[in-house]
């Protein structure tokens, strides 16, 4: 008995790996166009705790019903998001191989932008699976920033960790393929858990 509840929980492992990675190159294909691209990802973050705990079948059924919900009420924000995101990473790539005095300042105020941005993004990723359907991209930002003064700890882990992520796709670029959706939403998962446990329900 004790061999085969082992052999369960292997089986079981196996199978929540493979559904992450399904979920993993269904966002790839799904965020080639730009205006999908955030889309797609608030899309897995609210399929991930079912992934992760197995208790929905028709995962990927789920997954395109997120996605069109997503869709409909995200995708503009996601466009300035993209190219908001292109213009701050140009603007740092700019200054870090400037020289003068305006290289120091302009770094300055420029990281802890990022890093306040990339952490309001994980925190509307955390918040997004408990998110009611009514949701709107006003409401998301306001549950966002209040999840970030609430687990402000967590969510300043999440963005070393995403920042160390992308350190480590400068050197080995292959791992974009499997971790690009991946990495932000078990991020966000990992700094929403333990909200998690204390709360049933969240309507924003």
């Amino acid at each position: 008995m004790e061999g085969a509840g082992r052999t369960n929980a292997v089986v079981a492992k196996l199978s929540m790996i493979g559904d992450l990675l399904m979920l993993q190159l269904v966002f790839l294909v799904l965020s080639v166009g730009i205006v999908t691209l955030f889309p797609a990802a608030f899309a897995m973050q609210r399929v991930l705790p079912d992934a992760i705990s197995q208790d929905r079948p028709s995962l990927l059924r789920h997954y395109f019903r997120q996605f069109r919900w997503a869709f409909k009420r995200f995708w503009l924000v996601g466009l300035g998001l993209y190219f908001g995101g292109i213009a701050l990473a140009f603007g740092l790539a700019f200054w870090a191989y400037s020289d003068g005095v305006a290289r120091i300042f302009a770094l300055a105020v420029l990281i802890p932008l990022t890093g306040m941005i990339v952490g309001l993004y994980l925190c509307a990723l955390a918040v997004l699976p408990d998110a009611g359907d009514e949701t709107t991209t006003k409401s998301l930002f306001r549950a966002a920033n209040l999840f970030l003064l609430r687990r402000s700890l967590p969510v300043a882990g999440g963005v070393i960790g995403l920042f160390t992520w992308f350190a480590l796709l400068s050197t080995l670029p292959t791992l974009f393929v499997v971790g690009s959706g991946l990495v932000p939403a078990l991020l966000a998962y990992w700094m929403s858990k333990p909200a998690r446990k204390t709360s049933k329900g969240v309507s924003i």
